[in-house]
Formats: C-alpha cells, structure tokens, sequence
C-alpha cells in the first residue's frame, strides 16, 4: 500500500469512528495546547517586558543609580538586608555623576522609595491615590516625555521651589476633560495649592495598569511638601546605545570614590539598565519552561499509550484483512508501514487539533487579560513533532505485531 493510501485510509477510519478518535487524541489534544498556550503566554510577556515595560522603568539607551538593584526578587535574606545597610543615593551625587559623564544627554533625579499617595483636588472634583514624583528637569528627558499640552518643568522650577506640576493623562482627564483646559488651573495636594504647568501626552497601559496617574513637580518642592526620601534614583541618558556600557563604568567609579570604597569592597549602589530588569524576568520564566515540559510529557505518554491500544485493537478487528493482503503478496514491511501510518497520522491529528485549541485558548486570554501572548514559529513545529513522534514511538508495537501475523490463522480470523 502507498503512503498516501495508507493516511488516506488513516484519514477515513478516524472520521469514520468520530467519538473514539476524539476520546483516544484527548491526551495529546490537552498536552499539546497546554504547551502552546504556555509557551505563547510566556513568549508574549518576554517580549512585552523586553519592549515596554524596561523602556518604561529606565528609558531608551539609559541606565540607573539605585540603592536597591532593579531585579531584587532572587536573593536570600542575608544580601537583602546588607542591601537596606547601604547609603541612600541622594541629590548631591547628581552633580558627581554629571561631572564623571560629561558627554550624558540628561542626567536626572526621580524621589525614591517611599512614593507617596495623594488626592488631587479641583473645585468640587477629586481623583484618589495619585502617585506623586519629585523630578528635576532632566527626568524628563531621560523618560521621553511628551506634552499634550503646556511645558515641561525646568531648572528654574526646582530651584526657587515654585508650586507647579505636570499631570499624567488620566488626572487631566477626570479633573479637566479637556487636558487644554487643565494648564494654569488651580490644584490642591494636601491642602497646599499648585498650578498645572503641563499634561504628559498618554502612555497607555502596561499589563492593564495605567501609566497615566501621576503628578510630577519639581525636587525641592516635592522635599518641602513631603520631605526626604529614603533614597533617591539618578537616571543617566546617553545620545546611542554603544555608549551606555561606558558610561556605566564611569558612573560606578565616580560613585565608589563618593562612597570611599577600597578597591576589595564590594559595590553599596546598584547601576542597572532595563537589560537588569528582562534578565530578571526571563530568570523567572525559563523556571516554568523547566516545569511545562513535565506537565507535557505526562499528558503525551497517557496520550501515546491510549493511541497504542486503539491500534492494537484496530490490529485485531482487522485480522482478516490483513491476511487476505498478505495472501495477495503483501509484504511484512508493506503491514508494517501501513499501520505505523495510520499511527502517525492519528497522532498528528492530535497535534493539530491542540495546536488550534492552544492557539484559540491564548487569544482568549490576551483578549480577557492584560496578560499578552505571542505563537512562535519553533512551538508551533514542536507541537507537530510531538503528534508524530507519539505516533512513531507508541504506533511501532501494534505495527510489528500485525506485521507477524501468520496469514493462514488471520485467514481463519472471523
């Protein structure tokens, strides 16, 4: 029989018998779009985090003087409580920063840990739990700020500590409506009155949580009003890439004479890029690429020993017809192949149909969640791998045992 006779016939007996097809495939239809939604989710959030989220924590081609490291999830008690031993990053390290990066295109400072909480207050209208930043004029630049209307904070501001403010988005939008409208008014944050200088043009959201709920004023009037923090973060922005690593070296050398550390003590400050934060992130995935195929290769060996007993039972249902095709001349190698066909061919059916349900299952989840998911090319092909080599290591057995059949006794089969 011809290979494509034997998928065809393959092909046939699965439409055939519908429901037994569907209950031997459930395994590998389950196993199959688990690995692909997971997989898809997770690729997703890689790519996400890698594209938005870095960007928006340190900026494009800039890197961070913390006092905690970016990615501090995967360390043990001892290094997180010599980390809160450290100096705070203050405001008086900007200017050695500055004076160690001359070439820097911004050099900003952002208030640190604790971020405050506020109401802002207009007229009779209210939006709760603003978070509110102390910046300088820099920050701006650092973070790629746009203004949907009015201007940016300045040195001038921070200096004579004057009583403005930026809006995020989604403030100017629930105070004002019109962000237009909002520049010049009159705001009250703890009972102290500021103007509306400008609207931050809309960031949008990342992983459903908006980016639009913030009032930005400048550093010492943020120091006046809430006072100062237990640290600070200097952010440094450079014209290109290439020049980022370099400058990171000479931010971390003009910190360490600050700090008057011995060349065989360690760092008391972080200096971190996005690439920090992603390698954190990915960190955490390849943790649950390790658990998935566990979980897979459960559902596939269940999947692969049911697809191995439907063949054997094929195996006997067909006795006779097997050995009126070995009485025609039919070979063991022909048997053999033919069944081991129809083993792959079922498997990959399998395959395919928990490719569409992995698929149909991740969009689901990108549409009711923030959580977003992306199919690779390489999962897709593995989830097909999977259906045919299931097919090929369970369906060798039943092949070979109606391969041997002595076609005189299946002959007399009823």
């Amino acid at each position: 029989m011809h290979f494509l006779e034997a998928i065809a016939q393959a092909l046939d007996a699965a439409w055939s018998h519908k429901l037994r097809s569907f209950f031997t495939l459930v395994g590998i239809i389950v196993s199959v779009a688990f690995l692909i939604a997971v997989v898809a989710i997770i690729q997703g959030m890689n790519a996400y985090v890698k594209d938005r989220i870095g960007g928006a924590i340190v900026g494009v081609n800039a890197f961070q003087v913390r006092r905690t490291p970016l990615a501090s999830g995967l360390i043990d008690d001892e290094e997180w409580k010599a980390i809160q031993r450290r100096p705070i990053i203050a405001p008086e390290d900007v200017p050695l920063v500055e004076r160690a990066i001359p070439d820097a295109f911004a050099v900003g400072l952002q208030s640190g840990w604790p971020t405050p909480l506020a109401d802002v207050v207009w007229g009779d209208k209210t939006v709760g739990d603003a978070q509110v930043f102390g910046v300088n004029a820099s920050y701006q630049v650092v973070q790629d700020y746009t203004f949907a209307s009015g201007d940016a904070l300045t040195d001038v501001d921070d200096r004579e500590r004057r009583p403005v403010i930026e809006l995020g988005w989604d403030i100017a939008d629930k105070l004002f409506g019109d962000p237009n409208y909002a520049v010049g008014r009159k705001i009250r944050i703890r009972g102290r009155q500021f103007t509306v200088k400008g609207v931050v043009a809309k960031k949008g959201t990342v992983l459903g949580i908006s980016q639009d709920g913030f009032v930005m004023m400048p550093y010492s009037t943020f120091e006046a009003l809430y006072g100062r923090r237990k640290t600070t973060v200097i952010s440094v922005k450079m014209s290109d890439a290439s020049q980022v690593q370099p400058a990171m070296q000479r931010a971390e050398e003009a910190m360490r004479i600050a700090h008057r550390l011995r060349p065989s003590q360690v760092d008391d400050f972080s200096v971190s890029t996005a690439d920090a934060f992603v390698s954190f992130w990915e960190n955490l995935t390849r943790v649950l690429f390790t658990v998935v195929p566990v979980v897979v290769a459960i559902g596939i060996v269940v999947g692969g020993i049911v697809i191995m007993n439907i063949m054997l039972m094929s195996v006997n249902e067909r006795t006779r017809e097997i050995g009126i095709r070995k009485s025609m001349g039919a070979t063991r190698r022909d048997i053999r192949n033919q069944f081991l066909a129809e083993s792959v061919t079922l498997a990959l059916l399998g395959g395919v149909a928990g490719l569409v349900a992995g698929g149909g299952l991740a969009f689901l989840v990108q549409l009711a969640t923030p959580l977003p998911a992306r199919i690779t090319l390489w999962s897709v092909f593995l989830a097909l791998g999977l259906g045919a080599g299931v097919g090929v290591v369970f369906g060798v057995y039943p092949a070979t045992r109606a391969a041997r059949l002595d076609p005189i006794t299946a002959l007399r089969a009823e």
